[in-house]
């Protein structure tokens, strides 16, 4: 279990650290230094010793770290054991993007549902690979058949508070939302957001300066 005084910076790099000894394993790399693992993630090994650190002991001192080991405790950590249903709210562009892209080849994750507004012409069809398309009324009727807790959000932002309360009320308690806006949701909902203008701005910046 991931405990509760870990810095939100720490537990942004756990999925990091996951796809690091993922890939170490593959290449048949039995153990890694902090060194290694730094080099790897572009952070100094001090702050993956420390980051590590809020777990107990994860290495042995002179060995370093148990790849495989490592492997298995970050997926038990990130729930990667078991395949994990999300659904999509919102079959735009980046909408699209998403019913297309495969995270089941890279992690136990799926997008088992989509939704989108009663009259888009998209509702009642199925993605290349099943996935069927609902109109948003009928959401909490379908999340009563098919438990899932979280939800990726790709609405126009005068939509996504709107949609989130809907989401909300049906027990969504996770939501990664594209859409510019701070939601308000109650305190037991976790929301992530990708904003790719902002990401996007930011590394302009780091170049011209």
């Amino acid at each position: 279990m991931l405990e509760k005084n870990i810095p939100n910076a720490t537990a942004k790099r756990l999925a990091l650290y996951y796809r690091i000894f993922k890939r170490l394993n593959a290449d048949n790399v039995v153990k890694a230094s902090s060194q290694q693992i730094a080099d790897a993630m572009g952070i100094d090994p001090a702050t993956v010793r420390r980051d590590f650190s809020y777990f107990g002991e994860l290495g042995r001192r002179g060995f370093g770290y148990d790849t495989q080991k490592l492997m298995n405790f970050f997926a038990e950590l990130l729930g990667d054991h078991s395949t994990t249903n999300v659904m999509l709210i919102g079959v735009g562009n980046i909408g699209r993007a998403l019913l297309h892209y495969r995270f089941h080849d890279r992690n136990k994750m799926q997008i088992a549902l989509a939704f989108d507004t009663d009259d888009n012409e998209l509702v009642g069809t199925k993605t290349s690979d099943g996935i069927p398309i609902y109109g948003i009324s009928s959401l909490k009727e379908h999340l009563a058949e098919t438990p899932i807790e979280t939800a990726i959000l790709t609405v126009p932002s005068t939509k996504a508070q709107e949609v989130a309360d809907i989401l909300v009320e049906a027990g969504i308690r996770g939501i990664l939302s594209f859409s510019p806006v701070n939601l308000q949701v109650p305190k037991d909902v976790i929301v992530q957001y990708v904003d790719l203008t902002s990401e996007l701005q930011t590394l302009l910046y780091f170049m011209n300066n």
